[in-house]
């Protein structure tokens, strides 16, 4: 049994409620579908700014009809601190996924995506804060490790960060990091490096790179690679980061 079939067992023995932000898009879909899949609680926000009504049904047609009932959606913006507080009620750990993704959308418009992801960030832990809920993992980014050239990445040490996007992730660990000194909070910042799967959206200026592959090669056309080919990158599956979201929601070690 590897560790993702553990923990469903040890989910479905106790019920915990979940808030999954950003839980119309790629990664918050997926998340609240093992959740309720493995008898947890689920609320979910989303403004929809970059997630699908589709995913949300998809979902719930996946986990079935009981399952489904224990699903709340709240649609909204978390650059609102109300709507953030509104979503805090109840929950025990929240999963914060919510943000405006990409580098180069970050430097085409840094203030806009500023106020999802520093405004948005800041008002969702806070209203976590102030609800009592001290378990609170977010998305991070392998963008914070910026120009340090060190292989393997090590945890503790990073580089300086290379764009409005990095900037901003580095600026959620930091608060992260003052939310759990002065306020006793248990918050887990995940580095995801280039995550890809399933509802993955494949259209659009901003979309990741394996999709417009796969959406390329089901329709015949050419893949292209940019490049002189001898750069690398790091990709994460969608499972590792379901597992490593469940993990860091349920661990027991004051380590983490």
């Amino acid at each position: 049994m590897n560790k993702l079939e553990q923990l469903s067992e040890e989910l479905k023995k106790d019920q915990k409620t979940w808030l999954v932000t950003g839980n119309a898009g790629f990664i918050g879909s997926n998340l609240t579908e093992f959740l309720l899949s493995n008898g947890q609680k689920v609320v979910g926000l989303d403004n929809f700014s970059t997630g699908y009504q589709h995913n949300i049904d998809d979902v719930l047609s996946q986990v079935g009809e009981e399952s489904a009932k224990n699903f709340t959606f709240i649609e909204g913006d978390i650059a609102d601190i109300e709507t953030c507080q509104k979503a805090c009620e109840g929950v025990d750990i929240i999963l914060h996924q919510a943000a405006l993704g990409s580098v180069p959308r970050s430097i085409d418009d840094p203030i806009t995506s500023n106020r999802s992801n520093v405004t948005g960030f800041l008002n969702m832990i806070t209203a976590a804060k102030d609800a009592g809920i001290k378990r609170f993992v977010y998305a991070s980014s392998s963008s914070v490790y910026g120009d340090s050239k060190e292989l393997p990445k090590v945890e503790g040490r990073t580089g300086n960060v290379l764009s409005p996007y990095a900037a901003m992730k580095a600026t959620n660990e930091l608060y992260g990091s003052v939310f759990q000194k002065v306020y006793g909070m248990e918050t887990l910042g995940l580095r995801y490096f280039n995550v890809f799967g399933r509802r993955q959206d494949p259209n659009g200026a901003y979309a990741a790179v394996i999709p417009k592959w796969v959406g390329s090669l089901l329709t015949g056309e050419d893949v292209f690679i940019n490049g002189d080919g001898e750069t690398s990158r790091d990709f994460t599956y969608i499972d590792n980061v379901i597992q490593m979201n469940l993990l860091a929601g349920t661990t027991d070690n004051p380590e983490a």
